[in-house]
């Protein structure tokens, strides 16, 4: 059986969110097993899993992907939409716009320290749109 969903979530400034209570929810009754996939619909932001007990992973992750991707660069020709827009097309090509966790026993089955982020690289993204789907 296949469910989906589509949640919107609040406008976030840039940075790397936690979205974890988001997605939890907007999830009820999840399979025994299964997977879920997560799909963001926009090219200026990102999904990722990483650590989330220590807030400066971050601040760190912000900190290295301006130094990968600065802004700001004579290089850019994609400008209309200003200075940090083309550098978060880039990003989100890097880091991307979808996840697949596995459920088991009716829960998302990741490591005692993931979570699950919103990659915000727009000073001001707005809120932005998630597809939720599950199989089981």
């Amino acid at each position: 059986m296949i469910q989906q969903l589509e949640i919107t979530l609040p406008a976030y400034g840039r940075g790397y969110h936690l979205i974890d209570s988001e997605i939890d929810g907007h999830l009820s009754n999840l399979p025994k097993i299964g997977i879920l996939h997560l799909f963001l619909k926009h090219t200026s932001a990102a999904l990722s899993i990483n650590e989330n007990a220590d807030p400066s992973v971050r601040d760190d992750f912000e900190s290295i992907m301006n130094k990968i991707v600065p802004e700001n660069q004579s290089f850019y020709t994609h400008t209309l939409e200003g200075s940090d827009d083309m550098p978060a097309h880039v990003k989100t090509s890097l880091i991307g716009p979808e996840l697949t966790i596995p459920i088991t026993n009716h829960q998302l089955n990741m490591g005692t320290w993931q979570g699950i982020y919103l990659c915000e690289f727009r000073n001001r993204g707005g809120r932005r749109k998630l597809v939720v789907t599950i199989y089981s």
